[in-house]
């Protein structure tokens, strides 16, 4: 089993990573306080994984709650479900939330354990590529509103994270290429050797090579750990996280939620912040390709459907919640890949250039 750190001081936490996690009860025990636990699941999950963490729980009161599979669910009318089972089955404040499935359930688990009785323990079990890399660390927990993505929510940090590489064998393809855009972006972002080894690897890892996939969930872990340790509430470096979704969130909002899985709109992002990027001189358009070149190669669009006008893109992206007084933010690469910041005086021609490129960007 590999081990990761997030050093939080009193708030630290492991992120355990290996084969066969679920079947191993005292992951889950060795971080229960009393003798309740509510598992947060979907329909999809629950039918693959509940039974076997459950299993070796019989000594706890487990109760579980199954929310509809898809982003249009991540609501604040399922908080509101989820909080009135919790009261209906006499969840005290020392129960456990268990997170048992991918982002959207990730994100409302951890912001039902945030807001129960004012916060209650919390356990992440991520079985989706993207919640494993990605939404499960940093303590980031959410619900969407019609007008924006993730306005509604609050920082929440987990005991632990147990992530069972098993469960990588019943994703759909397209879920397994969603989660490898948030591979591909912790590269661009923050190590252009990680890069490299993505970029090289790409096909393999769709191919879900045990080995390969182990080594780039402790990668994406590392590089998110470390950052978030840095800075936990987003003050500063964490916002380089938010690389390609300013314009993600954009697309999502404008299809509405679950229309196309975040991965799918992200990648998107990642073309389209490399494009910009280029534009401004902040890399070399090889650079830009290459990024264009290794999203298409893990099976993600590389540009935004023909029904969004840069209209549409300016309006939905200045409601998003990274947005300041001073106006609209990009995380935009520094030189190179490996090497970003965060931008706030874009020129309005570059971005109408690379809003308005479609399906040209960086050819």
């Amino acid at each position: 089993m590999e081990k990761v750190l997030l050093d939080l001081g009193e708030q630290s936490y492991q992120i355990k990573i290996g084969s066969g996690l679920l079947a191993n009860p005292k992951l889950v025990m060795e971080h229960i306080q009393g003798e309740q636990i509510f598992i947060v699941s979907n329909q999809t999950v629950a039918e693959l994984y509940l039974d076997k963490v459950s299993e070796g729980l019989k000594h706890y009161q487990v109760d579980a709650y199954c929310i509809p599979d898809g982003e249009q669910y991540k609501t604040l009318a399922t908080v509101e479900s989820i909080i009135g089972e919790l009261l209906r089955l006499g969840h005290k404040r020392s129960t456990t939330i268990l997170a048992l499935g991918g982002g959207v359930v990730g994100d409302t688990a951890g912001f039902v354990a945030a807001s129960y009785q004012r916060g209650v323990g919390f356990v992440q079990i991520p079985t989706t590529l993207l919640s494993q890399v990605d939404s499960s660390v940093g303590g980031k927990t959410a619900v969407n509103h019609s007008l924006g993505k993730n306005m509604i929510g609050s920082f929440y940090q987990p005991k632990v994270v147990l992530i069972d590489t098993d469960t990588l064998a019943s994703l759909p393809a397209l879920e397994l290429s969603a989660g490898l855009a948030e591979v591909i972006k912790h590269g661009i972002l923050a190590d252009c050797a990680y890069f490299n080894f993505v970029e090289a690897n790409i096909d393999r890892l769709r191919s879900i090579d045990r080995d390969l996939m182990t080594q780039v969930i402790r990668g994406s872990c590392q590089i998110k750990a470390s950052i978030v340790a840095a800075d936990e509430r987003e003050s500063g470096r964490r916002a380089l996280l938010n690389l390609g979704h300013t314009f993600g969130h954009a697309i999502e909002a404008a299809l509405g939620y679950g229309e196309w899985l975040h991965g799918e709109a992200v990648g998107v992002g990642l073309v389209m912040a490399a494009d910009l990027s280029a534009r401004m001189g902040r890399c070399t358009n090889a650079e830009a390709g290459r990024i264009k070149g290794v999203v298409d190669a893990a099976g993600l669009p590389t540009a935004p459907p023909k029904l969004l006008s840069s209209k549409d893109f300016l309006s939905l992206m200045s409601k998003d919640k990274k947005a300041t007084d001073k106006g609209l933010r990009f995380v935009l690469l520094a030189g190179k890949i490996g090497s970003t910041e965060v931008v706030e005086d874009v020129p309005i021609s570059a971005l109408q250039e690379t809003l308005n490129a479609g399906d040209r960007l960086c050819e």
